[in-house]
């Protein structure tokens, strides 16, 4: 396949969005992509408006640790959220293949060459990796996402969107996408996290490769923005972040996601379980149907069903134990 000799590698466009960063965590960051082994890179990187941190800061850390490939440092004129952000930097990246990255994580300096070179030995869209899990102090307290989120598993083939309409197991940091794809992709869902929207159109469109091997020490802190509940401090706000979003995002791929056949059918009937689940969560009834497309999530619907009429303490009792990986 072209491009798969040392002596010719195509280029990929590694895609940093940087919102109030914290400059160790993002210096220790960059010096891994600096670090990285694969010979033909390209960095850039957008600031989504930071407010406490300068953008020069930013730019003078881009400049201080990155010396091994060229960059582009840019800032939004105002704050998009990052999902925007990594599509304004989808848009104007350039490259064969795009890798996304966050501000606070550290990369194995043979990362995209263990990705690319899977890409270029498959037909896959999407390849991604498992990671080592690390501590605010950089202090390893796992060498799998799967020790810490039992219900993450790793898939790897065809046909399997409709997995992805309501979990994800590709995480951002750790893919590396084919770049024809994301640019067809866009506009990404605005209900749906960057990695998770990609996911689901490449596993549409063709094949994702998922590997056992962890190339990215995931750093896990407060501040992250997809931790497990995130949002979540009572019943009001369940229904908006795990309920009502989920709505929102299945309307709006019903609308705008091209797909067929199975695919449809499975997107069709997950709204309906998804309406389901607000008018239950509403105490309006939807309850009985709730149950009849169980198929999609049963320990959620199983949990929904009674727990819409917990009192406040119970449910954040329970919401507590989902935190700590228990349920």
């Amino acid at each position: 396949m072209n491009g798969c000799t040392a002596a010719d590698k195509p280029r990929i466009a590694i895609l940093l969005a940087v919102y109030e960063p914290r400059m160790d965590w993002l210096q220790e960051q960059l010096r891994s992509l600096d670090a990285q082994t694969y010979p033909n890179l390209m960095l850039y990187v957008r600031d989504d408006g930071s407010r406490t941190v300068s953008f020069e800061r930013i730019e003078q850390c881009v400049q201080q640790n990155i010396h091994s490939f060229s960059y582009k440092v840019e800032q939004n004129e105002k704050n998009l959220g990052s999902n925007s952000t990594f599509e304004r930097l989808t848009r104007e990246a350039e490259g064969e293949y795009f890798a996304y990255c966050d501000q606070d994580d550290v990369w194995l300096p043979e990362k995209l060459s263990i990705l690319q070179e899977k890409l270029c030995q498959t037909n896959a869209l999407l390849v991604c990796s498992d990671m080592k899990i690390i501590d605010e102090n950089g202090r390893q307290i796992a060498d799998s996402i799967t020790k810490i989120r039992r219900n993450h598993v790793f898939r790897s083939g065809k046909g399997m969107a409709h997995t992805l309409f309501f979990s994800n197991f590709v995480t951002g940091c750790t893919m590396l996408i084919r770049a024809e794809e994301c640019k067809k992709a866009a506009p990404f869902c605005p209900y749906m996290v960057h990695d998770h929207y990609l996911a689901l159109w490449c596993a549409e469109r063709g094949e994702i490769v998922s590997l056992a091997q962890s190339l990215v020490r995931y750093r896990i802190h407060d501040g992250n923005q997809t931790g497990m509940m995130a949002g979540v401090a009572d019943k009001a706000s369940y229904g908006r972040v795990r309920i009502e979003l989920v709505c929102d995002r299945l309307r709006w791929l019903e609308s705008h996601f091209p797909c067929a056949g199975d695919t449809q059918r499975e997107l069709q009937a997950g709204l309906k379980w998804a309406q389901a689940r607000n008018r239950n969560w509403k105490h309006q009834g939807g309850a009985f149907e709730l149950w009849k497309f169980r198929r999609f999530n049963p320990l959620t619907t199983f949990f929904e069903i009674f727990a819409a009429y917990f009192p406040e303490p119970l449910f954040m009792w329970f919401v507590g134990l989902k935190k700590k990986n228990l349920l």
